[in-house]
């Protein structure tokens, strides 16, 4: 499989997902899908028949809260059946709302932000003291960069001289119900830089540049590296793309549901086929009024009453 193939496919799984369970955050599961695709093809090491085998990255989806896309990542790399997707935020199932490390696959149960980072510098120091090659990879949220935590942990990383310590950061720029700079306005790369890090600044839409970046993060300054993948929060989606609504809406059965698998569609590769629909959807009346919204550039009381109204 390639990256392309499986990035569309962890949208199409993303929008089933959170279309069956009434979950959320499919926004962020498009933004990551490109990021997620090239990681599982063609940059970490690892045996799906042996996910404890002790040679393979350890890789940590910081940003829990877009799990579905790791668990359709790692279910079509063949962690467990596909057709577990479904049960995604059901009771019982493994497959929690946020990442869940009773999956095989899933080393580390994320969702409370700030903590992925640490936990992948810990690993990384351990592999280096205990002789072993694997790299140690998180992705993260650039709103989880507000978080004190992953400053620490970036400055530990910077000490202990960890090069085998690749952090991703998807750099959607929105966060929760707002735009990330009016949140708190941080310019990205010069932060980790200053933390001492290699940076390297990339489409995170863009597979060749993703691979070129992850592929060999080696340098000859020992330093651990942040690839800075900017992206468009919701891509792939044009109703959803960089609109806040979709952080925490879920696609409603008819027309958000029929044109999100349709606009999919018109990108589908040839060698993919969609397990769900696979001829598409029918075709609906016009978008709801309620289907869209943009952020003001300000604090706008209203938008976040009308947001929480319209879940």
């Amino acid at each position: 499989m390639t990256s392309k193939e499986l990035a569309w496919l962890i949208r199409r799984h993303g929008i089933e997902m959170t279309h069956l369970s009434g979950g959320s955050h499919i926004g962020a599961i498009l933004s990551v899908a490109d990021i997620m695709g090239v990681l599982y093809t063609d940059i970490l090491k690892f045996d799906s028949s042996n996910p404890e085998w002790d040679g393979r990255d350890r890789f940590i989806l910081s940003k829990g809260h877009a799990g579905a896309s790791v668990y359709a990542a790692i279910a079509e790399n063949g962690f467990f059946p596909v057709e577990e997707l479904k049960t995604h935020y059901a009771n019982g199932s493994r497959l929690s709302g946020h990442v869940s490390h009773h999956l095989p696959g899933i080393d580390f149960s994320t969702g409370s932000l700030g903590h992925g980072l640490p936990v992948a510098a810990g690993r990384a120091l351990a592999a280096k003291q205990d002789g072993k090659s694997f790299r140690s990879f998180v992705v993260m949220g650039d709103g989880e960069c507000n978080e004190g935590s992953v400053w620490e942990a970036a400055e530990f990383a910077n000490h202990y001289k960890l090069d085998n310590l690749v952090a991703v950061v998807d750099h959607n720029h929105m966060q929760s119900l707002d735009y990330c700079n009016n949140t708190l306005e941080v310019d990205m790369a010069k932060r980790w830089e200053g933390f001492g890090w290699n940076v390297i600044e990339v489409d995170g839409h863009n597979h060749d540049e993703l691979r070129n970046a992850l592929k060999d993060t080696s340098n000859p300054e020992h330093k651990p590296t942040v690839v800075i993948a900017h992206t468009v929060k919701g891509k792939g989606i044009s109703f959803m793309e960089m609109d806040i609504l979709w952080h925490y809406r879920f696609p409603h059965e008819g027309w958000e549901y029929n044109c999100a698998v349709n606009e999919l569609h018109k990108t589908k590769p040839e060698t993919v086929t969609d397990p769900y629909t696979p001829d598409g959807c029918p075709e609906t009346q016009a978008e709801p009024e309620n289907c869209r919204h943009t952020v003001s550039e300000t604090y706008h009381p209203t938008y976040y009453t009308r947001e929480v109204e319209d879940r």
